[in-house]
């Protein structure tokens, strides 16, 4: 196959002779969209939305929970409609890139002769809302109906922390009214043969400590320095850090969802070279796994600060505490379904908690079990990464495990709560 820079917009329907499969060519087109922060073109994603659901002949719901902010919902009802549904989840947002390090524009979607198609949001997630939709549009061209309702949703903000989006619309009333017993939302490549599910996230805590000290003059010993403080503070934190990137490197059984990672991401004070700061701050961003007590991790912070010096502080800009995880436990009926689908077409599942953070912490957050799942193997993790891709074959084969999962999911029998 040739290098195809650009190729037609091809729809879900009719395919064009020589050119992409309809699927790949509707992703492609889909890539382009530029809904890039800080600014991105939410209005380019509801236009395309609007012509998917005429396409497939679905009703569209869109609801805008913040100013210029709207989540959009396509809704495949089930025969037994008053049953809790299925809820397959995707963000329309992507992240900035540094075009300068890409090896073509990053909004082309550029295809290489391999199939890999190079585009910001390729693996972070247009793959998935795309699969998502074509795999509907095949099982609905097959005549096949649902017993649970199905909702497709697409959500705003992800990627700057869904607090516009996810973490808003969850307490809407329209969220309860979509009356989600089960969803599915995004996960990660795996380099390997398997495939990772994700049933749960490290919380992120991003905190600055506040360092007060003696100013005085750039010659001379100033006792008590914000300076001082601030070195022992950055210590406690980057010490412990050591300790647990010790522990992820030399246990088999531990993966990054498992520990907590401390990274030192900004330091500010000072006004010039000879004038001692009466202030410096320094902040952190922390991801804190499920099996940390957080109120014990925090007095933790609190002493780090108490043995800094006088008068050292700490504010969140950020304190997620909920540690809610999903069952995986074979028992679980939603789990059940979901692994032994896999299993019927040779997948190997790898559980995980989810290293990073998605909306699947609201979801979560409000009782509603859900797994994070992007079926991507042997394809290198490269989401927020210059140069991000994903070949249009593993592609197709995460289409026809949509098509699979959907039944399912929609088909497990009604729990005893739901007669």
């Amino acid at each position: 196959m040739l290098p195809d820079k650009d190729g037609p917009g091809v729809g879900g329907g009719q395919s064009v002779p020589g050119a992409d499969d309809p699927s790949v060519g509707l992703f492609r087109e889909y890539l382009r969209l530029r809904t890039v922060h800080p600014e991105p073109d939410y209005d380019a994603a509801l236009r395309f939305l609007n012509r998917i659901a005429e396409e497939l002949e679905l009703p569209i719901t869109k609801i805008e929970v913040c100013p210029g902010r709207v989540v959009t919902i396509m809704t495949w009802e089930g025969t037994k409609p008053t049953l809790k549904s299925i809820l397959l989840n995707s963000h329309t947002d992507v992240v900035p890139v540094f075009q300068e390090h890409w090896k073509y524009d990053a909004f082309s979607a550029f295809k290489d002769a391999e199939g890999n198609i190079y585009a910001r949001g390729s693996q972070d997630m247009k793959c998935v809302t795309i699969q998502y939709i074509q795999a509907v549009r095949r099982l609905k061209a097959e005549g096949w109906k649902p017993m649970r309702t199905v909702h497709l949703m697409f959500v705003p903000d992800e990627e700057v922390g869904g607090h516009k989006g996810m973490e808003t619309f969850v307490k809407h009333p329209e969220f309860q009214k979509l009356n989600v017993g089960f969803a599915l939302d995004e996960g990660l490549a795996n380099p390997g043969e398997g495939f990772t599910v994700f049933y749960g996230e490290r919380n992120p805590w991003w905190i600055t400590v506040h360092c007060p000290g003696r100013p005085g003059h750039g010659s001379r010993f100033v006792e008590n320095t914000a300076a001082e403080k601030l070195r022992h503070v950055i210590n406690s934190f980057l010490d412990f850090r050591e300790k647990e990137k010790h522990r992820l490197n030399t246990s088999e059984c531990f993966t990054l969802g498992d520990v907590t990672t401390v990274n030192m991401t900004m330091v500010k004070g000072g006004v010039a070279y000879n004038v001692i700061p009466a202030e410096m701050d320094v902040s952190f961003d922390l991801r804190i796994p499920p099996t940390v007590n957080l109120q014990d991790f925090e007095r933790q912070i609190k002493q780090w600060c108490k043995e800094a010096g006088e008068d050292v502080t700490y504010e969140f800009a950020q304190k997620h505490m909920n540690q809610s995880v999903t069952s995986t436990d074979e028992n679980d009926p939603w789990w059940s379904a979901f692994s032994a689908t896999c299993k019927a077409m040779n997948m190997t599942l790898e559980k995980e908690i989810f290293p990073a953070a998605t909306d699947s912490r609201f979801i979560r957050a409000v009782g509603i079990p859900a797994i994070g799942f992007s079926p991507m193997n042997r394809t290198p993790i490269l989401l927020h990464d210059h140069n991000e891709y994903l070949n249009e074959q593993v592609f197709l084969k995460g289409i026809i495990v949509y098509e699979k999962l959907i039944p399912a999911l929609a088909g497990v029998s009604a729990f005893p709560e739901e007669a």
